[in-house]
């Protein structure tokens, strides 16, 4: 076996406490003499010696596959009544219960002589159920986060007025529907986590001071309370035959906050799901190759680069003027014309990645991350850099970032993939992307920019680390934002807040696929590049991410290249019913 072969295989056999040390035996060199038996470490020998776990060799086709993926697909959509979604103890059981009836169909496919794009393919179907076993068994945010009704209310409230006929009769059944909505809240609620109560709590009564999917207003409502309050003033002019049903909708709320404040001092559980749980999450759901605590040793490594990078950027850059803010609507405009049609321009000039006639050839038209606000506390920290230079994130959000890409996804037409979107892929892409275009030259005529490029970068490390130690319980939501704030330029409360609640509330692991996903595909960039050699071209890679569906990073390897030294490790898939809390 090659050296550099032997290296790898001996990375992920010996799986020893410290990445770093793994990484620093695994590819010691070996003394020539020796066989390589004998160079491998004990660890790494006894584990050759035991069969590979392999697929399931089954009798099932690839097309029951997809029809269990189409019938899961329909059962996950859960069907609202009147706009509200029943989360009653029996409705969950026997959610539960239908769950393990598919589960139970997985292992009777015959996936061991399938080709390794149709495994690929069972790999992100089984992920898919994982992750609804893992929200339906430890998650439970319908127990343990009321910020789940507070986010579906505020949903509503967003509606635009006047509603034609068609529409009035739903929404006027979902606004008399949440009174009896929250008090089954205040019933399932049963197990609420200490950050979650805070979280709500503020979301009820404060506006998040970023606009995160929110519709623009001059002055950001407070809350949720603040966005029916903004609803029933609109109904008054608009349509005045929905107030009554608002004013029902405004008191419940209010009740809902003072029975979530009542009851907030007994509500001290820990809102992550705990080490062992989050490790299972990321093997068998998010099909990662790390655990969590290497995913921290590369998150610190990473935090550490991008500081240096970004230090070393502003002491080249110090006779240089500072990045200024716009003064005016018309110049930051004027700024995205520009940004656009430069990053267009290198995409295609450069060879980078091909532009679909399909996408439409204005930034108007794909869509935008930040319009320009005036707050009177200032811009927030993605204000901050978009609006000195929108670059960064309009490559990250926009072209071809999470816009363009939600595009070309759109036009997968793979049974299985087109419905699978992993965010160590998306999120990964995004952030991928702005550290290339500046290893690829964008900005060699704006050297201020690849500071904000840092800045990004390393607040994307930080955010990982906060992820992994909330989910872990090692560190609550205002020890998270307190860290963040201590090592990312700009960054301010409201931003630092919203990124801790999305990590803490989503499935987990959602905060550190940015910087992980990042890598993956660096990873997959070179051992693209090293089997195909001169023949590699990188708008080839990037065009592959762009049509073969949003996948974890990891199957992508393998779909890709045909290594299997990642995914093998998911063949021993361990149930979540057997791994302790």
């Amino acid at each position: 076996m090659p050296l550099a072969g032997w290296c790898r295989e001996g990375i992920e056999m010996t799986r020893i406490a410290s990445f770093v040390a793994t990484l620093m035996i695994g590819c010691a060199p070996a003394a020539a003499a020796l066989p390589v038996a004998a160079a491998l470490p004990a660890a790494a020998a006894a584990q050759a010696a035991t069969p590979r776990p392999g697929p399931p060799n089954g009798t099932r086709s690839y097309d029951q596959l997809v029809t269990l993926f189409d019938q899961f697909r329909a059962w996950s959509d859960l069907k609202p009544v009147d706009g509200v979604v029943d989360y009653s103890p029996a409705t969950v059981e026997k959610r539960r219960a239908e769950l393990r009836a598919f589960q139970a169909r997985l292992p009777d496919f015959a996936v061991a002589r399938w080709d390794r794009h149709q495994q690929v393919d069972y790999l992100a179907v089984r992920a898919q159920l994982d992750q609804q076993d893992f929200i339906l068994n430890v998650t439970k945010p319908w127990a343990r986060d009321p910020g789940m009704y507070v986010d579906e209310l505020q949903r509503l409230a967003y509606t635009e007025l006047p509603l034609d006929a068609a529409k009035l009769a739903p929404f006027q059944a979902r606004l008399k529907a949440i009174p009896a909505y929250l008090a089954q809240a205040q019933v399932n609620l049963d197990s609420v986590a200490a950050d979650y109560a805070d979280l709500a709590l503020h979301s009820l009564s404060n506006g998040d001071g970023v606009g995160h999917g929110m519709p623009y207003r001059a002055v950001e409502p407070a809350g949720l309370i603040g966005w029916f309050a903004d609803l029933h003033g609109r109904a008054q002019k608009q349509q005045p035959a929905l107030v009554p049903d608002i004013a029902r909708a405004q008191a419940a709320i209010a009740s809902f906050r003072d029975w979530l404040t009542a009851n907030r001092p007994k509500m001290t559980t820990r809102a992550g799901v705990g080490g062992p749980a989050y490790d299972w999450f990321l093997t068998n759901v998010r099909l990662m190759p790390y655990t969590s605590d290497e995913v921290v040793t590369l998150a610190n490594r990473e935090l550490q680069r991008h500081w240096a990078n970004y230090t070393t950027e502003r002491h080249r850059n110090r006779k240089l003027p500072e990045l200024a803010l716009p003064t005016s609507a018309a110049e930051y405009e004027a700024q995205l014309a520009g940004t656009d049609a430069k990053i267009r321009r290198w995409l295609r000039d450069e060879e980078i990645l091909t532009i679909p006639d399909y996408i439409p050839s204005t930034y108007q038209e794909v869509g935008f991350n930040a319009p320009w606000i005036v707050r009177p506390t200032g811009p927030m920290f993605w204000e901050q850099v978009q609006f000195r230079d929108a670059s960064p994130d309009h490559l990250h959000a926009t072209f071809p970032g999470h816009r363009f890409d939600g595009m070309t996804a759109k036009r997968v037409t793979h049974p299985i993939r087109r419905y699978v979107s992993d965010s160590g892929r998306t999120e990964g892409w995004g952030f991928y992307l702005e550290e290339t275009a500046l290893q690829l030259g964008l900005f060699d005529d704006r050297p201020r920019t690849r500071e904000l490029i840092y800045i990004f970068g390393l607040f994307r490390a930080a955010r990982t680390l906060g992820d992994v130690k909330m989910q872990r319980n090692e560190m609550t939501v205002a020890e998270t934002m307190a860290f963040w704030k201590e090592w990312t330029p700009y960054l301010d409360d409201n931003v630092a807040r919203t990124d801790a609640a999305i990590y803490i509330r989503r499935p987990p692991g959602y905060g550190m696929t940015y910087t992980i996903g990042m890598m993956q595909l660096q990873q997959l960039m070179v051992d693209r590049k090293r089997q195909l050699g001169d023949k590699f071209a990188i708008r080839d890679y990037h065009d592959y991410l762009m049509n073969a569906g949003r996948l974890p990073v990891s199957l992508l390897r393998y779909d890709l290249t045909g290594q299997d030294d990642e995914v093998q490790r998911f063949w021993a898939h361990t149930p979540l019913s057997e791994v302790v809390r």
